[in-house]
C-alpha cells in the first residue's frame, strides 16, 4: 500500500505532506495512522526545529472520509483517532507551521487550527461543513474556538458557508493570505524566523500560550519571574545573550 503521509527533514525543518490527492487528502484511516506516526517523528527528532505540514494536489484537507464512516456505529467512527492528531500538534514543543495552498474542510481547518502558525494562498477556501451533513463540528472546536473571533465562530460553523483565505485572516484562522507565487517564500520566512529562536525558549513560550493563568495577578507575576529568572541563567540564555554582545547567531540557528 502506497504511503499517504510523507516526511522529510531538511536543514532542521520537517515538512510533513499529506500525499492522497485523489481523496482530498481526506482523515482516511490510512492517513491518520501515517500523519500520527510521522509527527511523533518528527517531535522526537532534536535535529527538527521547525515542522511545516503542507499537502500534494489541490486540497489541503477534505476532513473526514465519509465512505469510512457512513455505515459506522459511534464506537468505530474513524474520529475518535483525531483528538490524538490535534493534541500532538497543539502540544508539540516545536513550532508548526500549516502550508495551504488549497482548500480546507471540517477535520482540516481542526489541522489548520493545531498549528502555531498557518499561511493559506489566497485561493484556499474554508467551510465548516459539518452541519450540513448533520454532524457536529465537536472535536475541532478544541483547536478552532480558540483562534476565531467569537462572532465569526457563530455565523461560520452555524451556517456552513464557504469562505475565502483573506476572511480566514481576518477572524483569525490563519496568518496571512497570499498570492499562490508567495506561498512559499512565506511560509519560508516564517521558518527562518522560527528556527532563531531557542528550542528550549520556543517550547515554553509555546506552553505559556497555552496556559490558564492565575486569578491572582500576584501569584501570576511571581511564578512568570521564576520562570523568566530561570531561563536568563540557563545555558541557551546565556549562550543567546553572548551572542547578541558578540554579534553572531546563537548556537542554535540552523546553519550558524
Amino acid at each position: 500500500m502506497d504511503e499517504l503521509v510523507h516526511l522529510e527533514v531538511t536543514g532542521g525543518t520537517a515538512t510533513i505532506t499529506l500525499d492522497s490527492p485523489r481523496n482530498r487528502n481526506a482523515l482516511s484511516a490510512q492517513l491518520r495512522r501515517e500523519l500520527a506516526a510521522h509527527l511523533d517523528t518528527a517531535l522526537a527528532d532534536d535535529a527538527v526545529r521547525v515542522v511545516v505540514l503542507t499537502h500534494t494536489g489541490p486540497v489541503f484537507c477534505s476532513g473526514m472520509d465519509l465512505r469510512e464512516s457512513r455505515g459506522a456505529g459511534a464506537g468505530d467512527q474513524g474520529v475518535h483517532e483525531f483528538p490524538g492528531i490535534l493534541a500532538t500538534l497543539w502540544y508539540a514543543d516545536k513550532p508548526v507551521i500549516a502550508r495551504l495552498a488549497g482548500p480546507a474542510r471540517a477535520g482540516g481547518v481542526g489541522l489548520v487550527s493545531a498549528c502555531d502558525i498557518a499561511v493559506a494562498a489566497r485561493e484556499a477556501t474554508f467551510a465548516f461543513t459539518e452541519v450540513r451533513i448533520g454532524v457536529v463540528p465537536a472535536v475541532i472546536s478544541s483547536t478552532v474556538l480558540p483562534r476565531l473571533l467569537p462572532r465569526a465562530a457563530h455565523e461560520l460553523m452555524l451556517t456552513g458557508e464557504t469562505f475565502d483565505a483573506d476572511r480566514a485572516a481576518a477572524v483569525g484562522l490563519v496568518n496571512v493570505a497570499v498570492d499562490a507565487d508567495g506561498l512559499d517564500a512565506e511560509v519560508a520566512r516564517y521558518v527562518d524566523m522560527l528556527a532563531r529562536g531557542g528550542p528550549q525558549a520556543l517550547a515554553a513560550t509555546k506552553a505559556l500560550l497555552r496556559r490558564d493563568r492565575s486569578e491572582h495577578l500576584q501569584q501570576d507575576l511571581e511564578a512568570m519571574l521564576e520562570l523568566s529568572a530561570g531561563f536568563f541563567a540557563s545555558d541557551e540564555g546565556q549562550e543567546g545573550m553572548t551572542a547578541f554582545a558578540e554579534k553572531r547567531s546563537p548556537s542554535w540557528v540552523p546553519g550558524a
